[in-house]
């Protein structure tokens, strides 16, 4: 997979979603090391898709993007993993357990979503009312006619989706 992290902010900021192809799960885990590797303290990004549609895989290679070295799982039943082996603190965390939004806040969430980290959400889409205007939305989806290892990865910017005409804030790291 070619990633051309420049021509992806342009498309983001005139208000198109940029669409991406993998065929392997090594071409998912490239396209999330890169954007770690461009991430900037403060960024959000939110993770959907299907269950094995491949979030942890994407996950994994942005943590790696960051400098985390151990191993990084899913926190599906912690809620929040914290790495702070990186160059940034990695706060990845995994709602899909979360029954009411009022369990982000007995987590803390506004320190990760606010701080001087870079979060990942996965199942964003469960705790919407709380995610920050400018997160960055990353969808990943199965399309079996292309093949089992096939995966279209769409990203957009929340506050360009929303009206807001710059979204540099959310991306400014990624033109590298």
């Amino acid at each position: 997979m070619d990633i051309n992290v420049k021509k992806i902010i342009e498309e983001l900021n005139t208000s198109k979603a940029v669409t991406l192809e993998s065929w392997s799960a090594e071409e998912t885990a490239a396209f999330g090391e890169r954007l770690g590797q461009a991430g900037l303290p403060g960024q959000v990004y939110t993770l959907t898709g299907d269950l094995g549609v491949g979030k942890t895989v994407f996950t994994q290679g942005f943590a790696r993007g960051l400098g985390v070295e151990g191993p990084v799982n899913s926190p599906t039943f912690t809620i929040l993993q914290i790495y702070e082996d990186g160059r940034l603190p990695f706060y990845h965390f995994d709602v899909y357990r979360i029954a009411d939004v009022e369990e982000m806040e007995e987590i803390g969430y506004e320190d990760c979503f606010y701080g001087e980290g870079i979060c990942l959400i996965e199942w964003a889409n469960l705790i919407e009312e709380i995610l920050p205007e400018d997160a960055i939305q990353v969808t990943i989806e199965k399309d079996l006619e292309k093949g089992f290892d096939y995966r279209r990865i769409t990203l957009c910017s929340r506050n360009v989706e929303k009206g807001a005409t710059d979204s540099n804030a959310a991306l400014g790291g990624m033109d590298k």
